[in-house]
């Protein structure tokens, strides 16, 4: 496993197209239960090198029902976004994550974590990917169907600041969804 950690932090296959030096951050094990997929690190998540480190991630944490430490312990959350490097800014927020990096990275880490493990699917890149046959409904259709997913996956909306209008207009995510996703949380951890 260390061989692996050690590949992805020496990726830089999408170097030419990066704003910044390739700095690819992702969290596993093979004890991770729990397993966040997102679009892509941020800027502070780059300057960091921890995923999830700001405010997106501390709202995370809400929603999966622990706090910051949990989430960024590798023995009990595995976080692999569907790109690895902060891909830069664009109009409305950032860029999208770069086509080559799930598809080069998530085929070797994901076989490495437990089968019975709970994937937390944040966003539309990784609901893309991992629920084509909701591809193209809204965000809410997506999350709505929370029921139908669990216990093996999620959809999650991004927990950007602009998650509070998704709450504000449904309000069953709070009601109903998250003391679900708490109670698979827990049951995993």
């Amino acid at each position: 496993m260390s061989d692996l950690h050690a590949q992805v932090r020496a990726c830089t296959l999408c170097a030419p197209y990066l704003p910044l030096e390739p700095r690819p951050i992702a969290q596993f094990s093979s004890t991770a239960r729990i397993l966040v997929i997102g679009q892509a690190p941020g800027r502070i998540t780059h300057e960091s090198g921890i995923p999830f480190d700001d405010k997106a991630g501390e709202r995370l944490a809400g929603w999966l029902g622990i706090d910051a430490v949990t989430l960024h312990d590798p023995a009990r959350v595995a976080i692999v976004s569907m790109g690895l490097c902060y891909p830069g800014k664009a109009k409305g927020g950032d860029k999208p994550p770069r086509p080559e990096c799930a598809p080069l990275w998530h085929g070797r880490i994901l076989p490495v974590l437990p089968a019975d493990r709970l994937t937390v699917l944040v966003g539309t890149y990784a609901q893309a990917a991992y629920l084509p046959a909701m591809k193209g409904r809204p965000m809410a259709e997506r999350v709505a169907g929370w029921r139908d997913l669990l216990p093996e996956r999620i959809a999650l909306p991004h927990p950007s600041w602009r998650s509070a209008l998704f709450m504000r207009e449904h309000d069953w995510f709070e009601q109903d969804l998250l003391p679900d996703l708490h109670a698979e949380v827990a049951a995993r951890l």
